[in-house]
């Protein structure tokens, strides 16, 4: 039998962390009716007094460079999640403890073999008036999941049986799967699915979405502004307008907050913060250990595809030389996985010590002796340079000569998905799942390891079609081994992600990690 659910007050029928229980049969499932989320949870009101209408906040993200794009499918940066998250909604989104709650879903019910799902639409309206319907909902996902592009969301979507899945009227969506799919939630909520009308096809010069604000104008590279949208079905937020301004330089969004020009500035250093923080200048918000830091190593490739290499690099590491360095100590070590703290997370595996002399007799197993290794780095995100230095020094010990490459701040994520042996890495929050199957499994787009193995990605099908969650959480312990043992990711800490606002700013959430969903929720904050 299915274990009930662990009711959450907000959300009757959600699990408090992460996803819904399955543990047997179908009772104790039944259908989930969900309420509406009104606002950050516990963190709205953070920064004291009554809301008020009106104004215009300027937000400043680092960006992609004249190629960005407002279609939300394409969404990977952080610039291009916050602005898709104020023109769209999806049909359910991650909270700070990364469990599915509903936005435009406003029930899901499975059948007894978990492989067909119900969802029934809340009312809801596009910019244009239109009422958001099922087919809005299949055309959506018919167009992430096309096999000739290259959407962020189509390998969390790959369960879905698309051709079989149907309109059962205007605000019900009968989805097929390939498979017992017992976390559904996880799909609807999956970074970039977002809802687009039905047919839609241009997103640059008038996209139309359900979000909270109404797009005024784009211009790739420098700036998005929107305006509210007093019909949203969450509520008008209070703003007026939102403007977002790309600033690719730490310092150049600093000085834009400290200047006046932004009212929020989006990834800031540690050091910036103990600068600033309690000065009474600006407002320091810390999301604690909200994004994993790494070094990538592409398992396809020379030397990396020696895996005793990649056990090498593991073991020279010192991972907390490289949190107090590279993070100023804002963050904690980490152990080589995803997910530290998350639903799922193998806490129970040693956590692993700089042990330079069996790296040196590994990387002479691997006749790797005198090994040179260029790492790829940028200033395009806080740590990355100080970190890339820190184990170029480390790695010396090892006898390892690591070259330091410093890469186009505009294009460093495309340039190092595919190019290159060994890069910097960052990933904001997500369930440990959805982290397999949008960068580990071999269709993944975003596979910044080129990590391909058909029986993990068979282990990775066994999890999502497995009923009892103990037995499920297993087969995610027995993957998450695997990578500890094998992987690409050298997971070294998890920082604290640091915002910076104007002292006016009221309503930022404070404890929603980066990719939540009230991460950089601009709906619900105002000016003072």
């Amino acid at each position: 039998m299915y274990e009930g659910p662990v009711p959450d007050p907000r959300f009757p029928g959600l699990r408090r962390r992460g996803f819904l229980a399955a543990a047997g049969g179908v009772a104790g499932l039944g259908a989930l009716a969900l309420a509406g989320c009104t606002g950050p949870a516990g963190d709205a009101a953070e920064g004291g007094g009554k809301p008020r209408r009106g104004g215009k906040l300027r937000a400043a993200f680092a960006g992609g460079g004249a190629s960005e794009t407002l279609d939300p499918h394409l969404a990977n940066l952080f610039a291009d999640a916050a602005r898709a998250k104020a023109l769209f909604d999806k049909l359910a989104d991650f909270g700070a403890d990364l469990a599915a709650e509903p936005r435009l879903a406003a029930s899901w019910e499975p059948n007894a073999a978990l492989d067909r799902w119900t969802v029934r639409l809340r009312k809801a309206t596009f910019h244009n008036g239109k009422p958001v319907t099922a087919r809005d909902v299949l055309y959506s996902f018919r167009r992430i999941a096309d096999p000739k592009k290259a959407f962020r969301a189509k390998a969390s979507l790959e369960p879905l049986d698309l051709k079989a899945s149907r309109a059962a009227d205007e605000h019900t969506v009968e989805f097929a799967l390939k498979r017992p799919t017992a976390e559904f939630p996880n799909i609807l909520a999956a970074f970039g699915a977002y809802i687009v009308p039905d047919g839609a096809t241009d997103f640059d010069t008038k996209p139309v979405g359900s979000g909270p604000f109404r797009f005024v104008s784009f211009t790739p590279g420098r700036s998005a502004v929107f305006r509210r949208n007093d019909d949203y079905w969450d509520g008008a937020p209070y703003l007026e307008q939102l403007e977002f301004l790309v600033a690719n330089e730490e310092s150049a969004r600093l000085n834009s907050l400290l200047g006046g020009q932004v009212e929020y500035a989006h990834e800031l250093t540690p050091t910036t913060a103990r600068a600033h923080e309690g000065r009474g200048q600006i407002e320091i918000v810390r999301l604690r250990n909200s994004a994993m830091q790494a070094f990538a190593m592409k398992t396809d490739r020379p030397p990396f595809d020696d895996k005793r290499v990649r056990e090498a690099f593991f073991l020279l590491t010192d991972r907390k030389e490289l949190v107090d360095g590279a993070l100023s100590g804002a963050g904690e070590i980490g152990n080589d996985l995803f997910g530290k703290g998350y639903e799922y997370y193998a806490d129970g595996l040693p956590q692993r010590e700089q042990d330079l002399d069996r790296a040196r007799h590994l990387l002479k197993k691997a006749g790797a002796d005198g090994l040179r290794v260029t790492l790829d780095t940028s200033a395009v995100a806080a740590g990355f340079t100080e970190s890339a230095a820190i184990f170029r020094d480390q790695a010396a010990k090892a006898g390892v000569r690591v070259k330091v490459a410093m890469g186009s701040k505009d294009s460093y994520w495309q340039d190092t998905l595919d190019s290159g042996t060994l890069c910097c890495y960052r990933s904001g929050a997500m369930p440990i799942e959805s982290h397999f199957s949008q960068r580990l499994l071999s269709g993944s787009t975003t596979n910044a390891t080129k990590w391909h193995h058909k029986d993990f990605d068979a282990l990775y099908q066994q999890a999502q079609s497995t009923r009892n969650k103990e037995d499920r959480a297993a087969v995610y312990a027995r993957m998450q081994r695997r990578l500890y043992t094998e992987g690409g990711f050298l997971v070294w800490g998890f920082a604290d992600w640091i915002l910076g606002t104007a002292r006016t700013v009221r309503g930022v959430a404070h404890r929603a990690p980066a990719n939540t969903l009230d991460w950089a929720r601009f709906d619900k904050v105002w000016l003072a």
